[in-house]
């Protein structure tokens, strides 16, 4: 009984947010200056970064009980992340009902990066978040993984510009369909 209950708990917890939390949470400048920092970065190195903010996971996680992790793979593979050319795309992934970060990062940053750091990168994101402060939070994350991708991923040597491969403006929720 508790297990429902719980469940039930967490499904109106999630319905109860909508696109208006985010807009309070991440206000229309906060993402223009994101998209901002995202192009800004990605002048430093070869990867690719986006910013996915949820308000709610949809009703179809819910049902299953899937983890904000679960959440952030599928939209790692929906938003493409997964499919750059150096195979050195991050999400970065908030989910505002369950105050849960997630970073996602493809397979050829992960041979260079240690699930500690990227734990460490979260902790400080929490931290911020916790007290409210999602620019803070989320500016020191891209600060972060900027550093980490320009170190392992350096621009190249002979000046050519590596071609923007997903767009830098940040998700929010309404962006993608349901699911």
């Amino acid at each position: 009984m508790t297990k429902i209950f719980s469940r039930l708990a967490r499904i109106v917890r999630h319905r109860w947010r909508d696109e208006r939390d985010i807009r309070k949470s991440i206000p229309p400048e906060l993402v223009a200056q994101l998209q901002r920092q995202v192009a800004a970065s990605e002048r430093h190195h070869t990867g690719q970064i986006r910013v996915c903010i949820e308000a709610g996971l949809p009703t179809s996680y819910l049902w299953r009980d899937a983890t904000p992790r679960e959440r952030a793979l599928t939209l790692f593979g929906k938003l493409r992340v997964w499919d750059t050319e150096e195979n050195n795309g991050v999400l970065v992934y908030l989910l505002l009902s369950e105050h849960a970060i997630e970073i996602v990062a493809d397979r050829g940053l992960n041979r260079h990066v240690g699930p500690g750091q990227w734990q460490h990168l979260v902790a400080h994101m929490g931290d911020a978040f916790g007290a409210g402060r999602y620019q803070d939070g989320l500016t020191q994350a891209l600060d972060d993984v900027t550093t980490l991708l320009a170190t392992h991923f350096p621009t190249r040597d002979d000046g050519t510009q590596h071609p923007n491969e997903l767009p830098d403006a940040p998700v929010l929720l309404g962006d993608l369909p349901p699911g």
